[in-house]
């Protein structure tokens, strides 16, 4: 049977993760551990600064005070230390993780984590709107889940879905789009006359471009986007070759 680790980044009683839950308990042993609060944004944070709090609620289920990377951790290295999950799903979210947001998504970031323990990770999310529903989200998030647990996939990439708003109309293997930021600071007065700002306020707007999770998902498709965590840009070291040379004397004083 099949183990299966299930966190998020939008807490323990997000309706995306029970309808998950729900979905993949036919597809073997289910275990949940998740932050006991919204951690949106989180990114790939790891609590270092203070001890963590494990709480278990229910025999396969546990609530920790910490982030999705935190969760994903004590998880794997603590709970399922002698028998490791198979699979790691994280989601489903409360809206999407498209593009360059990635790099924030705490939801991503606890696949990521996934993927340095060299477990095969999967990260869900949905566009939310009219006729939104996480049933048919999971119902979809069950099969590929499948697909992946009875396939042999490399466990360093994870693939991140994103699930648009509406019926769903295909299945795209996209890349990642590229957001345009504007009004990204909000700045208002409290009752006390103190200045105070949000971050982000600005709705999303994206760059035109095909083959983008982002065109996908407009055209009512689920965008499945490969990602991984090597951030060198290979095409750049031969042409920074000459520094070496060139700064090698300063190098070395």
């Amino acid at each position: 049977m099949a183990r299966i680790f299930i966190t998020n980044d939008d807490g323990i009683y997000s309706e995306g993760l029970r309808k998950l839950a729900r979905a993949l308990e036919p597809l073997g042993e289910i275990i949940i551990v998740a932050p006991d609060r919204e951690q949106s944004a989180a990114s790939h944070a790891l609590t270092l600064n203070r001890p963590l709090r494990l709480l278990q609620l229910e025999s396969n289920e546990w609530i920790v005070d910490g982030t999705p990377t935190d969760c994903v951790n004590l998880d794997v290295l603590k709970l399922m230390r002698d028998a490791r999950p198979d699979i790691i799903v994280s989601g489903i979210n409360f809206g999407p993780n498209l593009g360059d947001d990635v790099t924030y998504s705490g939801t991503i970031s606890a696949a990521f984590e996934g993927a340095l323990l060299n477990i095969p990770s999967i990260a869900f999310s949905a566009l939310v709107g009219e006729h939104f529903s996480f049933d048919r989200c999971a119902e979809f998030a069950a099969a590929l889940t499948q697909r992946i647990l009875e396939g042999d996939r490399d466990p360093h990439i994870i693939l991140n879905v994103n699930f648009p708003v509406g019926a769903f109309n295909g299945v795209k293997v996209t890349k990642l789009g590229r957001r345009i930021y504007s009004e990204g600071i909000i700045e208002r007065m409290d009752p006390r006359g103190r200045t105070y700002y949000w971050i982000g306020g600005g709705k999303p707007t994206w760059h035109p471009g095909a083959g983008t999770d982002f065109e996908a998902v407009e055209e009512g498709c689920i965008s499945i986007t490969p990602l991984h965590l090597d951030l060198t840009h290979h095409a750049s070291i031969q042409r920074l070759k000459p520094l070496e040379e060139l700064l090698a004397a300063v190098a070395k004083g």
